[in-house]
């Protein structure tokens, strides 16, 4: 019984968790873009988003990330020989990489506080999909463990990255035209 609870929990703070670092870099991006309004839009759209990003990453992504860590060590407590199994070492890698972002996130929060961030609105998008292919990697292996079809996969993680990457370029790219004629007609 207590394997199910475990269980249960661990899903709902992986939800919390993802949802709060999904939004985060969006806030993220809105903060360096909000650098482009004139005052005092500027000022104002900047410290709400620290606000945000502030109370996202303290009240939700992060109690989602221990929560999420806190239960896969019951699951694990349970089920101790799972950690024999090769899958669950490659998805442990992801999941170290994904806590190595969340803090990531947290030294780029603290960077836009202080207006030292150098990240473009275009390069925090790139960085807003590291998160979903770390998802998809993470459930798959959790979900196939050794059976994973690794040759079925890996194509198909390559061609979401491409997708990824191609559909932030076309954004970015229609986000600059939709700007250049609002500017030509102003």
């Amino acid at each position: 019984m207590a394997y199910s609870w475990f269980k249960a929990f661990h899903l709902i703070g992986i939800v919390v968790w993802f949802a709060g670092l999904f939004y985060l870099v969006r806030l993220f991006i809105y903060h360096v873009e909000a650098n482009q309004e004139p005052e005092p839009a500027k000022t104002i759209l900047k410290t709400q988003y620290e606000i945000m990003e502030k109370r996202l990453y303290n009240i939700i992504t992060t109690p989602g990330m221990l929560v999420t860590v806190a239960m896969a060590i019951g699951l694990l407590s349970t089920e101790p020989e799972v950690l024999k199994q090769g899958w669950l070492h490659i998805k442990l890698l992801f999941v170290c990489l994904l806590v190595g972002y969340h803090y990531y996130c947290s030294r780029l929060m603290k960077q836009l506080a202080a207006d030292e961030c150098r990240w473009s609105g275009q390069q925090l998008r790139a960085l807003n999909e590291a998160p979903t292919v770390m998802l998809l990697v993470i459930v798959l292996l959790a979900v196939f463990k050794n059976n994973l079809p690794t040759d079925i996969t890996v194509w198909v993680v390559f061609g979401l990255i491409i997708l990824m990457a191609v559909t932030i370029q076309l954004y970015a790219k229609k986000r600059r035209r939709d700007k250049e004629k609002l500017m030509a007609q102003n």
